[in-house]
């Protein structure tokens, strides 16, 4: 049984990777804070879409999961959490009255981070597919390099 087990772990990080993303994502977009009552259609488009590319990480996962060695693969994932990140800038933008603090800060480093993983995953998977994925370890190193960048700006140490 442990070796049947072991033999998923291909199958199996493409998935923890995924939850790590979309955790820090959600952790992300729960923080961010806005002083206005209503939003706009354009808010709720945007959300929609956003919405859509979440509900289509578990199919692009299950695909870097069968096809790990495959470039094509790794695109689509990297597509997938790319697309999740200009998304999440774009609602940003669009947000009435979006509060400008260090948790506004701590998302955009964090979507910064994601967008490079996903561009960084892609030139990756050109050399070696099967460990392009591991491109997307550097979203856990997302809320250091935050509090990392907010120390380096002048008045906005802790």
């Amino acid at each position: 049984m442990l070796a049947g087990l072991l033999g998923l772990a291909p199958k199996f990080i493409p998935y923890v990777f995924s939850f790590v993303v979309l955790g820090l994502r959600w952790l992300a977009s729960v923080q961010v804070r806005s002083r206005a009552e209503h939003v706009g259609r354009t808010y709720i488009y945007w959300w929609l879409l956003n919405l859509i590319l979440i509900t289509c990480v578990p199919f692009s996962t299950v695909m870097v999961g069968r096809f790990a060695n495959l470039a094509p693969a790794i695109w689509l994932y990297a597509a997938n959490t790319g697309l999740l990140a200009v998304v999440a800038f774009v609602i940003m933008a669009v947000t009435p009255q979006i509060e400008r603090d260090e948790l506004l800060h701590e998302r955009q480093v964090s979507l910064w981070i994601l967008l490079g993983s996903s561009l960084l995953a892609v030139g990756w998977s050109l050399v070696n597919p099967r460990q392009a994925l591991w491109a997307f370890a550097l979203n856990i190193a997302a809320p250091a390099a935050s509090r990392w960048l907010r120390s380096r700006l002048p008045g906005k140490s802790r």
